[in-house]
């Protein structure tokens, strides 16, 4: 790609309105509902509770919007990858139906409030496909587009597409959407306000007593005393229901840069064969469209991101001619063992807790499915796919035995194997600015980062959410946690839960 005055961070955010930060509650405070977390999960739950008439509050340990669903590529679609005919298998027609007819119905929500609302974000209608460029790919997106029909999906077999190289294949699912999800969520916070819902930013949720009510600790010292209280962020930051074990947690990069507007693809496209590969395009203005690439996941801190920002670069310069590069940035998704997000009660002895976690990839579809399902929840009220998604479903052999064994001993390699190995970091004065290593110090294993300046950090390698420990990702100078995805700056600051303290200084002579 040619660069375009310098590489930018998420589009998305920085085409956002602006503001100032709502700041954290002055005082302890009682609500009927609390929703920690405001990304697409958290505020849809709080604005369908808001809209019934409900006391609710957000707390957000940063700003609203600029976590996940301030790093998403925005496709709004029911096709998810292959995952009808995986359903077919493990939870029958019904099971994959539910999961059509829930997605479609997230999808007709998102544009009745847009139109309700007046919201202007960029709403496109587009096809979603999913696509092979081999042939071996073949046979599995006919079983995909024939399990995707039978779900009820006008889902079709196509071998001709708009992307300017052939494919083999591809499922086709049309009346799906593409939007912009921060102007989007930005219209529902507003919203949310004007109905006399409150919506706390820069408070971190550090502790919850469940009872009658329930009680939120915060690192501010403040106390929220709630009738209910739903856990939106993403990963769970409390783990009483070990929904640890049935999550993994994947980081994905973007890269963006601007095509002729006649040139750039239309439809919304994704390809499970070379890593990953995700293309859309959003509006630009000038004539032009911005090209938005994504692909190249792999588990937290176990990947040279700059090498796998260079590939998929690559990729995309291989395939889109004069893609003059804009913006790059990366997200984190959390794969649930049996491809079911969780949404539903917190644990089996819940009566006031829920929680929205674990949507693979697809959390703008199901986060706004998780807004109307634990809505109705909450105000009692059947829904005829709250089975599915129940996070307290027994796990089957068939269902998740593979991948819950698969996860259950890459944690367990990091949490013990990690503490085992021998350490070959370099010594801390042979760390170039900018980069980082786990380096053990006065017999203590420290997390060394040398900043541009050439000043010597050190902090505790230790993750605090459960202590495996993390390493360094240079592309974005950050300590990421390869078993549940905390992230912490080179400082220990928390960027990304599930861990809910910093990681501890250390001491360490500069030189």
């Amino acid at each position: 790609m040619n660069a375009e005055q310098g590489i930018r961070g998420s589009y998305w955010i920085e085409t956002a309105p602006g503001g100032e930060p709502a700041p954290p509650p002055s005082g302890d405070i009682s609500v009927e509902v609390a929703v920690v977390g405001g990304g697409v999960a958290g505020l849809s739950t709080a604005w369908e509770l808001a809209r019934r008439g409900r006391q609710v509050a957000v707390l957000e340990a940063d700003r609203v919007a600029a976590g996940v669903t301030g790093h998403t590529t925005a496709k709004l679609t029911v096709l998810h990858t292959l995952v009808y005919d995986h359903l077919r298998r493990t939870r029958g027609r019904q099971g994959a139906r539910l999961y059509a007819d829930s997605q479609s119905a997230a999808i007709r929500r998102a544009a009745e409030i847009i139109a309700d609302l007046g919201i202007e974000c960029e709403w496109e209608e587009a096809a979603a496909l999913t696509y092979a460029e081999s042939q071996q790919g073949v046979a599995q997106l006919r079983a995909e587009a024939a399990a995707a029909r039978e779900a009820g999906l006008p889902a079709e077999f196509v071998t001709e597409t708009e992307l300017p190289y052939p494919v083999a294949g591809a499922v086709r699912v049309t009346g799906q959407a593409q939007f912009h999800p921060v102007k989007y969520l930005l219209a529902l916070v507003s919203d949310l306000r004007r109905r006399g819902g409150a919506v706390y930013e820069g408070t971190r949720v550090t502790g919850l007593t469940e009872g009658e009510p329930c009680v939120l600790s915060t690192d501010t010292g403040v106390s929220v005393r709630a009738g209910e209280v739903v856990v939106a962020t993403h990963y769970p930051v409390f783990d009483r229901a070990l929904l640890f074990t049935r999550l993994s947690p994947r980081r994905e990069l973007v890269v963006a840069g601007t095509l002729d507007a006649a040139r750039a693809p239309r439809d919304m496209y994704i390809t499970t064969e070379q890593n990953t590969r995700s293309v859309r395009s959003a509006p630009y203005g000038d004539g032009k469209r911005l090209l938005i690439v994504t692909g190249e996941h792999f588990t937290p801190g176990a990947a040279d991101a700059e090498e796998r920002f260079a590939r998929l670069t690559d990729w995309a310069d291989s395939r889109f001619a004069d893609l003059t590069s804009t913006h790059r940035w990366a997200t984190q998704d959390n794969d649930s063992t049996d491809s079911v997000p969780l949404v539903g009660p917190l644990h089996p002895g819940s009566r006031h807790t829920y929680v929205a976690t674990g949507f693979g990839g697809w959390g703008l579809s199901g986060g706004i499915m998780a807004g109307g399902l634990i809505g109705d929840l909450v105000e009692g009220r059947e829904v005829e796919w709250a089975g599915l998604y129940d996070p307290r479903r027994l796990a089957s052999v068939v269902r998740e035995g593979a991948s819950f064994l698969k996860h259950q001993a890459h944690v367990a390699k990091h949490f013990i194997g990690d503490r085992l190995s021998p350490v070959t970091a370099p010594a801390p004065e042979d760390l170039a600015p900018g980069d980082g290593a786990v380096i053990r110090v006065g017999g203590q294993q420290c997390a060394v980062h040398r900043d541009d300046s050439g000043q010597l950090q050190a902090v505790s390698a230790r993750c605090t959410h459960l202590g495996c420990l993390v390493a360094f990702n240079r592309a974005e100078q950050a300590w990421e946690c390869p078993c549940h995805g905390s992230r912490f700056a080179p400082d220990g600051r928390i960027l990304q839960g599930p861990a809910v303290r910093p990681l501890e200084q250390r001491e360490i002579q500069s030189s």
